[in-house]
Parts: C-alpha cells; sequence; structure tokens
C-alpha cells in the first residue's frame, strides 16, 4: 500500500500557513523593488561539480547529488549563491555593471531535521555584484534591517564581523594539518555549543588545551576593524539604528567563500537561532569563472523568519487575504442573480467566494463559519424582487438588507 505522508524534513503548506508564507515573500519583494534589486531565477538542478567544494567539507555532505538518466552527476540547488555566480559568469555580457538581484526559491540539505532546519526550505537572496565600496556592504545591512521592518519587527539584532579580522585572530593557531577554515568551522558553532564543547572539538583537531584556551582569550579581545567601523556608520547613515548592529568577535560564518564583512540576524523573542544572514565574498565568481566580480550579500531564512513573525502576532495580513464574502445560492430562481453579485464583488476588490452548490442555508453558513469567512450575502426571492441583498455578518449574526452598493461600500470600510 502507498506510504501517504511526506518526506522527513519536508512539508505541505495548507491554505492557512500559505497565506502567511505569500504575506512575508511579497513584503520582501516590495522592499527589495524599493532599493533598486532586480528579481533572478535559477534552475532547480546544477551539475554537481559546480556547487561541490564550493561550502566547505562538511557543508558538502549536505548536497543532494545523483546521477540523471542521462549520466550527468547533478546536484539540488544548496543555496543560491554559487547558482547567481553562474549567471554571471555565463551571462557577464548581457548584465548591467553593479548588478543587484534579488531571489527567493527552495533550496535542499540534506540536514538532520529539526525545530526551523528543514531538508527543502525557502532562502531569499539580495546581493551586489562588481562593488568593493563599503558603500556596498552597508547597504545591504541596510535592506537587510528593511525587511524586518516592514514586517513589523521591532527587536532585530545584526551580529557583525570581519573575516579577515577573524583570520588575522586565528592564524596563529592553525599549522600544516589545521587549517584557518577548519578553525572557523568550530567557532562557527558557538551560537550552539558551549565554550567547553568548542573547546573539546578544537583538541580533536590537535590543539593543546592551553592553546584551545588562549584562542578564545584571542576572540575576546578582538577589536572592531576601521573597514569594519566604516560600514557601520554608513548603514547607520542610511537608517540601520546603531543599537542594532552589534560587534561579535565569535561570528564565523561556516562556508568557506567569505572574505571581509560577515553577519548574522537574530530575533531576540524567537529563540530557534539566526534567522539570516551573509557578508561580502570577492572570490567565489572568480573560483568560477575567471571573471574578477566582487560581491556582498545576504540569505534570509524565509522559513524562520514566517515562524517568527508570526509568533510574535505580525501576520494581520495574512487575515486581509483571505476571502471575505461568501455568496449563498438560495434557489435556481436566483442563481444568476447570486453569481452577477459575486462578479460585481470581485470588481470592486472584495474576495468573494460563491457556494459551489445549491443548499441548505444552514450549511451555506456552516461552511462560512469553518473557513472563518467573516460575511455572507444571500439573495432569496424578497431580495431578488427588491433588487437587495441580506448581508450577514457571521461572527455577529447581525444581518441586514440592502443594496448591492451600499454592501459594497460598507464591506470596503470594514476591509
Amino acid at each position: 500500500m502507498t506510504t501517504v505522508q511526506t518526506l522527513k524534513g519536508f512539508r505541505d503548506f495548507l491554505p492557512e500557513e500559505k497565506r502567511k508564507r505569500d504575506v512575508v515573500a511579497q513584503t520582501m519583494r516590495q522592499v527589495f523593488a524599493n532599493y533598486g534589486y532586480a528579481p533572478l531565477e535559477t534552475p532547480t538542478l546544477e551539475y554537481a561539480e559546480l556547487l561541490l567544494g564550493k561550502y566547505g567539507k562538511e557543508a558538502d555532505k549536505l548536497v543532494y547529488q545523483f546521477t540523471d538518466r542521462g549520466e550527468r552527476e547533478v546536484a539540488l540547488r544548496y543555496d543560491q549563491t554559487v547558482p547567481t555566480a553562474r549567471v554571471l559568469a555565463q551571462y557577464q555580457n548581457e548584465l548591467p555593471p553593479y548588478f543587484r538581484r534579488y531571489q527567493i526559491q527552495n533550496v535542499f540539505r540534506a540536514d538532520k531535521p529539526q525545530r526551523g532546519r528543514y531538508r527543502e526550505f525557502i532562502q531569499s537572496d539580495c546581493d551586489i555584484f562588481g562593488s568593493t565600496s563599503p558603500v556596498a556592504d552597508a547597504e545591504i545591512l541596510a535592506v537587510f534591517y528593511a525587511v524586518y521592518e516592514a514586517l513589523g519587527v521591532r527587536d532585530l539584532r545584526i551580529e557583525i564581523n570581519d573575516r579577515q579580522t577573524l583570520f588575522g585572530t586565528l592564524e596563529p593557531f592553525a599549522s600544516a594539518n589545521l587549517s584557518v577554515l577548519s578553525l572557523c568551522q568550530t567557532i562557527d558553532k558557538a551560537d550552539k555549543q558551549t565554550e567547553t564543547e568548542l573547546q573539546e572539538e578544537l583538541q580533536s583537531k590537535g590543539l593543546s588545551v592551553d592553546q584551545a584556551d588562549q584562542l578564545f582569550t584571542a576572540l575576546k579581545k578582538a577589536e572592531m576593524s576601521n573597514l569594519l567601523q566604516e560600514i557601520v556608520n554608513t548603514a547607520v547613515a542610511l537608517g540601520v539604528p546603531k543599537s542594532t548592529l552589534k560587534f561579535n568577535p565569535n561570528l564565523a560564518r561556516g562556508l568557506d567563500y567569505y572574505t571581509g564583512l560577515i553577519f548574522e540576524g537574530r530575533i531576540p523573542e524567537y529563540g530557534v537561532g539566526s534567522i539570516g544572514g551573509g557578508g561580502r565574498y570577492d572570490n567565489l565568481i572568480n573560483q568560477l569563472s575567471g571573471q574578477n566580480i566582487p560581491a556582498v550579500g545576504f540569505g534570509i531564512g524565509f522559513d524562520r523568519t514566517v515562524e517568527a513573525v508570526d509568533q510574535l502576532g505580525l501576520l494581520t495580513k495574512a487575515d486581509q487575504a483571505k476571502t471575505q464574502v461568501l455568496v449563498t445560492l438560495f434557489s435556481l430562481d436566483t442563481l444568476q442573480k447570486s453569481l452577477e453579485t459575486a462578479q460585481k464583488l470581485r470588481a470592486a476588490g472584495i474576495a468573494t467566494e460563491v457556494y459551489p452548490a445549491l443548499d441548505k442555508l444552514s450549511k451555506q453558513f456552516k461552511l462560512a463559519d469553518q473557513k472563518k469567512i467573516p460575511y455572507v450575502v444571500v439573495i432569496g426571492d424578497e431580495e431578488l424582487a427588491e433588487d437587495k441583498v441580506t448581508l450577514k455578518q457571521m461572527q455577529t449574526r447581525k444581518q441586514e438588507k440592502l443594496s448591492l452598493i451600499k454592501a459594497i461600500a460598507q464591506l470596503i470600510k470594514k476591509s
């Protein structure tokens, strides 16, 4: 017998949840467009060799890869940064200088499912290509902040660091058998593990107890670089509250390709962890195509963001997106008038559903209650004769007979 359930780590989204996701996605698109970013989409599948070796050994283990029917080694999109780097290399003569794009698509990772972490999820990316200016870094921080401001989040924390400063701090502890990137991957777990657990991992990689202690002492003493301070000052000029930006010398961002600014966003009231992050990655496109195209950007954890803003009660727009009116079908004699009324309501911008059968009014009202449709329109023999409709408010059960024009005005006023 066929198993009727989703794969572990994958999800269905029923209408209530999908409305919330649509509201968040539309809000993000509006912010990105307001900052001048263009939309982009890339395929779900890429050649495996394009993706592997770009994220680090640990991340490579999470890439879904397989051989297709054409005997090609392919992989599901792990993130949107590497595919976009391919786009830049492939279409370099068709894209404008300082190309800026946003991308909201699903990505796949063979990770262990847990709260806020899935094997298929949506990422919302935003990047500027071609500029090494701190202004570009600062604007990326400003766009990230603007997304959450538009969603109604008032307590956002953006932790920032400079990858070069971090490398400079870690290099004295590296060796031929222990790379700086390997140290970074351990430090990147600082928000998930205790310092003792991190020290044990560093020791398993070859550091002595004293060296591990010295490494953490060096991190605690690290200071913000002049470049990072310039980025912060510029971001503040672009509207990011200074109190939102927090220097975190332990922030590592485990992916190998970052070269300068790195950051992660957190909502303190949402305890799951980072809701997104990014930074500067100036060498990735060069690795792919030989073209020297610097870049800075971020990826938002879309699913975590939806969950966070929903927890905070900020998704009232999702309620507004629901059906506002159910038009009932009273009889064959009034059917034509009911259908015409539904079309006039829709033409006025009122989300309207028609009950799809001739049935008892009690059943039609019950459906409106089940679907939380706030208003019902009834057109019976009396309404038809008087050229009016009965508008019923389902929560209070109050109803009144009035002209369709007045009913529309009342519904628009209450929407």
